[in-house]
């Protein structure tokens, strides 16, 4: 088909202010009131549960290892996509870079929510309540646990243990803290460079993250073991670390391209993004989409086949006594709706439209971390019930999410957005060329 381009005859030139709007302040200011808020409605809704079912307080833990374990892939995630930037090159980079840097430098915030969790380990974890073999025998002879779950604790104690857990996450924690600084640190000494530089940067972020995304992949994997799949202390799984990295990958370009279309009201990013680039941001995030339906759809596929009763039970917790209708929901939410709704070239071009998709793929991965984790308890599994201890779902996650959307916010204030010696930005201030 023919096309005729239509465009601006000069290239544009970036502002001279290329700090972050003065409205990042007021994102900063309602995430706080809405943390604020919704702490105190879950501290409320414990008190109430509490008397209504005496399972309050254990809903209110179980919903923070949520918020914990989203904020934690939003932070760690953002510094995981930040290294395949800096492997992958490309134009994408300069729109994201800052965001992403912003999410990387939230990880105090998640060391904090992480030392909160030590308090109430024993509540969530079986591993952590029985730390012997005499205790596990007391509590299967009492009937709290299974001979499944006995034989499971006493068989994983060498990892499954307090000290253990803890050396674990604090290792990881170090080394993600390294990878956090160094790169936020050299991020701002090539700022501070000549465009001539610009190749010996490159070369020394690629060599610094190509390795980077290796060590995370592997430190990211232990620690989603330890947080979430060891709620469940029968079950395993040889890629439960790469669903969460593919996870992550999808809730970070979310929350980056939310960031970036809402950052476009004002400079520097009205100028930067661009549609093509918009564009090109939306089918990145559908192919996350369709790599995350593949490997849950794998998983759940072989272990269903084989029918093996080691395995297949850890399904039919989140399938049967009504949890049917929660996959059902989890799936249309996580994939069908993202996957229809970028399939469309319009929806990718339309900020608004594409702001819309971007928060809904972050509550669908919410929802997704819902239906892992309340089913590992013995109250839930294969009993999907109502009680209002179940929306602190809703009400620790909005606090614990907002809070760190206030400490990203801030992050975002305290750089350049725009990173002026990118061999990209010449080429994206180029005039938009637009094909009929």
């Amino acid at each position: 088909m023919a096309h005729e381009t239509h465009g601006a005859s000069q290239a544009k030139t970036l502002p001279a202010d290329l700090g972050a709007p003065v409205f990042v302040d007021g994102w900063r200011a309602r995430a706080l009131m809405v943390a604020a808020v919704a702490a105190a409605v879950a501290v409320v809704l414990a008190f109430i549960s509490q008397s209504q079912d005496q399972l309050g307080w254990d809903h209110l833990f179980r919903a923070y290892m949520l918020g914990l374990t989203f904020t934690f892939g939003s932070c760690v995630g953002g510094l995981a996509l930040l290294m395949v930037q800096y492997c992958s090159g490309g134009k994408w980079g300069l729109l994201l870079r800052r965001p992403l840097e912003a999410m990387s430098r939230t990880l105090p915030l998640i060391i904090i929510y992480w030392l909160g969790s030590l308090l109430f380990m024993k509540r969530i974890y079986l591993w952590a309540r029985y730390t012997n073999p005499s205790d596990t025998l007391d509590a299967l002879k009492a009937g709290l646990i299974n001979e499944a779950q006995a034989h499971c604790l006493n068989f994983k104690r060498p990892m499954l243990n307090p000290t253990t857990y803890i050396i674990v996450t604090l290792i990881c924690f170090a080394i993600w803290y390294f990878y956090m600084a160094r790169l936020n640190s050299l991020g701002l000494r090539r700022d501070r460079e000549s465009a001539d530089t610009t190749p010996f940067w490159i070369k020394k972020l690629e060599n610094i993250s190509g390795p980077g995304i290796v060590v995370y992949s592997l430190t990211m994997t232990a620690v989603v073991i330890y947080w979430v799949m060891s709620t469940d202390v029968t079950w395993f799984s040889s890629v439960y670390g790469l669903l969460f990295l593919v996870g992550e990958g999808y809730q970070v370009l979310a929350f980056s391209i939310l960031t970036s279309i809402s950052l476009s009201k004002a400079e520097p990013f009205r100028t930067i993004l661009r549609t093509t680039e918009q564009h090109d941001l939306g089918k990145l995030t559908f192919a996350f989409v369709m790599l995350n339906i593949y490997l849950a759809f794998g998983q759940f596929l072989i272990i269903w086949s084989g029918n093996l009763p080691d395995e297949i039970n850890w399904y039919l917790d989140r399938v049967r006594g009504g949890w049917g209708v929660i996959i059902f929901l989890d799936f249309v939410f996580h994939w069908v709706i993202p996957f229809s709704l970028l399939l469309s070239r319009d929806i990718k071009r339309n900020k608004k439209r594409m702001i819309r998709v971007c928060q809904w793929i972050i509550f669908a991965k919410a929802f997704d971390l819902f239906w892992l984790i309340e089913p590992s308890f013995k109250d839930a599994s294969r009993n999907l019930h109502f009680s209002l201890g179940i929306l602190e779902y809703i009400a620790v996650p909005v606090a614990m999410i907002s809070l760190w959307v206030a400490y990203y916010s801030h992050n975002l204030k305290t750089r350049p957005l725009v990173q002026t010696n990118d061999p990209h930005v010449a080429e994206i201030l180029e005039p938009q060329h637009v094909h009929a």
